[in-house]
């Protein structure tokens, strides 16, 4: 059977949703598959016959991460979202700093880590797709004439970076009151920066 299809059973997705949350608790790296099915009321085999493979439910796994991330993005790309990079990235912060979304966060950097040292397998695109999304979303809020200016890329991707950066940070430390400020204080520059505030 294929690991996934276009309709997965109700066994299926209730399955995917308890191994996801077993994965923002235990993380993916060491994921063996007797203590997962055993803590989602499942079997190695049931679970094999759902996803066909150890790496293909790690791939489906990685995707709902993935759904997690999209759904924050895709709320940033309404007509009420906010417009220009810095308002998109203090509400992308917001969401990043908010410990309740840590495991998910953490889940994600294993996964991104992992992409880049391990290119082939489950990981396998999983950084690259990251970066594109993000770079996609905040070129959505930047205003047309500065999205389609010749910085309106370097621009996005220093946000980015900010981003990114400051996620790192905070999931290596825990340190939410330093990088509040040290990125409400690059953000503070960007928006000066913004095209029509000079």
């Amino acid at each position: 059977m294929p690991p996934t299809t276009a309709n997965p059973s109700a066994r299926q997705t209730e399955l995917l949703e308890a191994a996801y949350r077993y994965a923002l608790t235990h993380g993916l790296a060491d994921l063996s598959l007797r203590p997962l099915a055993e803590a989602v009321g499942s079997s190695t085999r049931v679970l094999m016959f759902l996803f066909g493979s150890k790496e293909q439910l790690v791939r489906a796994l990685l995707e709902r991460a993935r759904t997690d991330e999209l759904e924050l993005l895709n709320s940033l790309r309404q007509a009420d979202g906010p417009h220009g990079l810095a308002a998109a990235a203090e509400q992308v912060w917001s969401w990043l700093a908010a410990a309740e979304h840590r495991p998910l966060l953490r889940l994600w950097a294993e996964a991104y880590a992992r992409s880049l040292v391990e290119p082939g397998g489950p990981w396998a695109g999983f950084a690259r797709a990251t970066v594109d999304d993000w770079l996609d979303v905040l070129a959505a809020c930047q205003p047309r004439q500065e999205r389609d200016a010749a910085d309106g890329l370097i621009r996005r991707t220093a946000t980015l970076a900010l981003l990114r950066g400051a996620l790192l940070d905070l999931l290596a430390t825990d340190d939410e009151p330093r990088l509040n400020a040290a990125v409400h204080r690059q953000l503070a520059l960007l928006r000066h920066e913004e095209p029509g505030t000079a």
